[in-house]
């Protein structure tokens, strides 16, 4: 263990995780605590099924960005990625029967990417779970840190859109919302599908760890989907003093991807008082960045005790200065 890591470093570690925020946060994590002592629990509501192949975005974007193979540019997918298996089924598109689903192109697969899938699809296929499949995954990207789905089991996100001014509302899977139509259209609700329930090892992940942390990931999409599945928010309640949030919404927008939008247009207000409202139940502190320092005294009288640091992960010290102060919020060393 390097000087720059948690002096606990015994201590365990869950880190409730969207995709992007999350992974970017883990990051910083594994520079302040021993990598064998982390934990994400991972969503799974966007997972989909596209070509016959098991995706799991979330789960992959944090293996590849802990694995030190992200595309930097654009947050997901692989670095130095190319895409002719996409260009080619091109081919294809004027030969498609009228209402197949076949050869979709609006959801981008590259062609180092596509192994992944390949090799979840058949192990899943031969009955293997999501969770031994991740950590087989985990493993072959030389990760060290637990990679844990939420669940193995189906628990589809489905998004209510007006695609078009003055269309009737329309349930949309989550990717045809994020991706497809670029969520760029106004959500008028958010439900989750399925009879998943959280795994045994999310479960005694969340109910052993020192410290759980609610990573900087969309809380409607991101951390919903858990916080859906059965006896979740009751355990995460039952273990609010150990557990610390990190804002996703820094002077109020989101720095990456639609949570400002979707909170606005669901109810909420897009803000750090409006994430307070949200967590105040399951955690008992919410990490914030200086912008919104002003508004430290609202948070609390939401229910949280706010700490002020920079949460802008635009550098690993800042990373790893976000994690350590994180974990100080709750087992100060």
């Amino acid at each position: 263990m390097n000087d720059t890591q948690h002096s606990t470093s015994s201590d365990s570690v869950a880190v409730v995780s969207g995709g992007v925020g999350a992974a970017r946060f883990l990051r910083g994590l594994m520079d302040v605590v021993d990598h064998d002592h982390i934990t994400a629990v991972v969503n799974t509501g966007d997972d989909t099924i596209l070509h016959g192949l098991n995706i799991s975005p979330d789960l992959d974007t944090i293996t590849y960005t802990l694995g030190g193979a992200i595309d930097p540019e654009r947050g997901w997918g692989l670095v130095d990625e190319s895409w002719r298996a996409m260009e080619a089924l091109g081919r294809y598109v004027d030969v498609r029967p009228a209402g197949s689903g076949a050869a979709p192109q609006w959801f981008n697969l590259g062609d180092q990417d596509l192994a992944t899938h390949f090799y979840r699809t058949a192990r899943l296929a031969e009955g293997a779970t999501l969770t031994d499949v991740t950590a087989e995954i985990a493993r072959a990207w030389g990760l060290r840190i637990g990679v844990v789905p939420m669940s193995d089991e189906r628990c589809s996100t489905v998004v209510t859109v007006a695609e078009t001014e003055g269309a009737e509302p329309t349930d949309v899977s989550f990717q045809d919302y994020f991706v497809r139509l670029r969520h760029s259209v106004p959500v008028s609700a958010v439900r989750f599908e399925g009879t998943a329930e959280l795994s045994a090892t999310a479960r005694d992940t969340l109910a052993t760890a020192t410290t759980i942390v609610i990573a900087p990931s969309n809380p409607v999409v991101s951390i919903g989907p858990m916080r859906s599945l059965p006896g979740v928010d009751a355990l995460l309640a039952s273990r609010r003093d150990d557990t610390v949030a990190v804002s996703p919404i820094v002077g109020g927008a989101a720095l990456k991807g639609p949570a400002d939008r979707m909170l606005v247009e669901l109810g909420h207000e897009a803000s750090v008082v409006g994430v307070a409202r949200l967590y105040a139940d399951i955690a008992s502190v919410l990490v914030i960045d200086p912008v919104d320092a002003h508004l430290a005294d609202d948070v609390e009288q939401a229910g949280m005790r706010c700490v002020v640091t920079p949460s802008i992960m635009s550098t690993p010290a800042i990373s790893a200065d976000l994690a350590r102060t994180t974990l100080g919020a709750v087992s100060p060393s």
